[in-house]
């Protein structure tokens, strides 16, 4: 014996819009609740039914005392239909017209777009320009650390960087001296203490010496290195 097929949720909904056109009554939730089985829907989908009823206007619901009641009329439903049914011709019409201009945009754009000798020959030209473009950015990546504004900013971070250092050389030296005179009396134990700090006795300033060239810059730019050697 085959199984009975469970109503869909539109066939719901027009079980329960009959039980409100043909009473033409207001109605609780739980008195549909018990209406509902009458008419093939099960009391625990009543209310979703009814809440999807409410949510599209087909059904008006409103609040009396502690009560909520719920109603809906045939000429309510009509006019509502009719309602959508104006916004859905506004729509159609709205976007027949869009779809319109898009066509003739499209027939636009293919002028001068034919498939012709000259246009495929274009074409390929572009794409030989495009490629050359991109090795040539690859190249120039590759020379990024030869460019004059590169090596400037070098110059400028290793000049900051040695000032630094020596600033911090100066307060070490500074801090030794300090120690020697307060505490004269611990000298050969602030002796190791700087030995284990790598504050041996060849520690002094850092000297800068000249900012390296790149090789490949080296004897292309001669005049630039005599100039920095000065």
């Amino acid at each position: 014996m085959s199984k009975k097929r469970g109503l869909s949720l539109e066939e719901k909904r027009e079980k329960m819009l009959q039980i409100f056109y043909e009473s033409q009554d207001f109605f609780l939730l739980k008195e549909l609740e018990k209406m509902g089985p009458k008419r093939g829907v099960i009391s625990q989908s009543v209310k979703d039914v009814i809440q999807s009823l409410v949510d599209d206007d087909l059904v008006a619901k409103d609040k009396i005392g502690i009560s909520i009641y719920f109603w809906s009329l045939p000429s309510c439903a009509g006019n509502q239909l009719r309602s959508i049914r104006q916004k859905l011709e506004t729509d159609l019409q709205g976007s027949n017209k869009r779809l319109a201009e898009l066509v003739d945009q499209c027939e636009a754009l293919k002028k001068g777009r034919e498939e012709t000798e000259e246009r495929t020959e274009a074409l390929t030209q572009l794409k030989d320009i495009e490629r050359k473009h991109k090795e040539l950015k690859n190249e120039m990546v590759q020379f990024a650390d030869n460019d004059p504004a590169t090596l400037e900013a070098k110059r400028t971070a290793i000049e900051v960087a040695h000032q630094s250092a020596n600033r911090w050389t100066d307060n070490i030296f500074t801090l030794r001296q300090w120690c020697s005179n307060n505490f004269p009396q611990a000298k050969e134990q602030l002796e190791h203490l700087y030995t284990e700090a790598g504050i041996t006795d060849d520690f002094d300033y850092i000297e800068l010496s000249a900012f390296p060239l790149s090789s490949s810059l080296e004897a292309d730019t001669p005049k630039q290195l005599v100039e920095d050697e000065a």
